[in-house]
C-alpha cells in the first residue's frame, strides 16, 4: 500500500492535490520523475552509477539503493507516471530527527539556462548557500512526547543566516530539557557527531574521496543527515546516517575535482565539528587558538578540527572555504 512520506522535510511534497513521492511499507521511496528531463537524467545518473566499478563499495553506503524505476499512479491523480524506485532512508526508525542541506556555493549548473541560472543565483545569495557553501533546505527535531517534532516552515528555513545555523546545528544534538534555552547543551553531540561512526567521521570519509573523485559533478544535491534519539540510547546500529540525494542536475566530471561540492562538504565539517566540541569544553570561539594561512583563511584548532589526522605538506594543503583539505592534483 503506497501513502505519502510522513518524514519528508525538503523538496517537493505530495499533499494538497500535489505530485510527489509515496512510500510503501517494505521499506521503498517512489520518487515521481521531474519534468523538464530532470528525472530523465536523475534515472540516467543512478543506472549508471549503480554499476560504476570506479565508485569504491563503502562510498555506496552514502547513497540510497536503486532498486530500478516503476510505473505507478501519481499522488495527484493524474495518471500513471514513472517513478524511481529507492530505499527508503527513514523506514523503521522511531521518531527520526532529520536535517536536508543542499551542499555547494553555486547550485546551478554548466549548460543551464540564463532564466534558471538567474533564478538559482537570487536564492543562493538569499540564503547562506554563498557565503558558507551550504544551506539548510529543511528539518525536523523530534523534541520529546510532548512536544513533538519541531519542523520550521520552509520560508523559516530558507531565511537562516550563519547564527542562525550555528544555532540549529547544536539544537538538533541537544536533550529535549534544553531545546529551548539560548544555549542547548549538545548533549547528544558525542554520541551523533562523534564517534568512529558518527557523523563527522562519515563526513570526513566522504571528504576523502571528493579530494580525489574526478567521476562526478554534483550540482544542487543535499546531504541528509538523520538519526533517532532512541537507536542512539539503545546503541542501535547504523544510530546516525547520511546519505546523498537528487541527483537531476550531476555532469560528468571529465577528470576535474569537484570544488563546489567539496567546498561546501569541507564547510560543513567545521560547523559539525565546532558543535560537537560546544559540548566539550565551555570556552568561547575568541578564547581559541586560530591557524591563518597567507590568503587570510582562518580556522579554529581544536582537538578534532581534523578529526581523521591528515599528513600534508604545506604545498599539498589547501583552504576551501576556511577548511584544510588536500590540495587537487593538476
Amino acid at each position: 500500500m503506497f501513502k505519502v512520506p510522513e518524514h519528508q522535510v525538503a523538496g517537493h511534497q505530495a499533499s494538497d492535490g500535489k505530485l510527489g513521492p509515496l512510500v510503501d511499507d517494505l521499506g521503498r521511496f517512489y520518487k515521481p520523475l521531474q519534468s523538464d528531463g530532470r528525472g530523465s537524467k536523475e534515472l540516467a545518473f543512478y543506472e549508471t552509477f549503480s554499476s560504476d566499478t570506479r565508485v569504491p563499495d563503502h562510498i555506496r553506503r552514502f547513497f540510497p539503493v536503486f532498486y530500478g524505476s516503476q510505473l505507478l499512479e501519481a499522488s495527484n491523480g493524474s495518471g500513471k507516471c514513472l517513478h524511481l524506485v529507492l530505499q527508503d532512508i527513514v523506514s523503521g526508525r522511531i521518531n527520526p530527527s532529520i536535517m536536508d542541506v543542499k551542499i555547494g556555493s553555486r547550485t546551478w549548473y554548466p549548460g543551464a539556462s540564463d532564466q534558471y541560472i538567474k533564478k538559482c543565483f537570487e536564492k543562493d545569495g538569499k540564503t547562506t548557500t554563498v557565503s558558507l557553501g551550504f544551506r539548510i533546505s529543511g528539518f525536523q527535531l523530534y523534541e520529546g512526547e510532548e512536544s513533538g517534532f519541531w519542523k520550521p516552515g520552509r520560508n523559516d528555513v530558507q531565511s537562516f543566516t550563519v547564527d542562525d545555523v550555528r544555532s540549529v546545528l547544536r539544537r538538533f544534538v541537544s536533550s529535549s530539557s534544553s531545546i529551548g534555552n539560548e544555549k542547548p547543551d549538545c548533549s547528544f553531540a558525542p554520541s551523533i557527531y562523534g564517534g568512529s561512526a558518527g557523523i563527522l567521521e562519515q563526513l570526513l570519509e566522504l571528504k576523502a574521496w571528493f579530494e580525489d573523485q574526478t567521476i562526478y559533478h554534483f550540482h544542487s544535491c543535499s546531504l541528509l543527515i538523520l538519526f533517532d534519539k532512541e537507536s542512539v540510547r539503545k546503541g542501535s546500529t547504523p544510530a546516525v546516517e547520511i546519505k546523498l540525494i537528487d541527483f537531476a542536475h550531476v555532469l560528468e566530471g571529465k577528470g576535474v575535482i569537484d570544488h563546489n561540492f567539496l567546498g561546501g562538504l569541507c564547510s560543513l565539517i567545521k560547523f559539525v565539528s565546532d558543535s560537537k566540541e560546544s559540548s566539550i569544553t565551555a570556552n568561547v570561539e575568541s578564547e581559541k587558538p586560530h591557524d591563518c594561512t597567507s590568503n587570510g583563511n582562518c580556522i579554529t584548532i581544536t582537538s578534532r578540527t581534523l578529526v581523521r589526522p591528515i599528513d600534508l605538506t604545506a604545498k599539498e594543503a589547501v583552504f576551501i572555504n576556511g577548511f584544510p583539505c588536500k590540495k587537487p592534483v593538476r
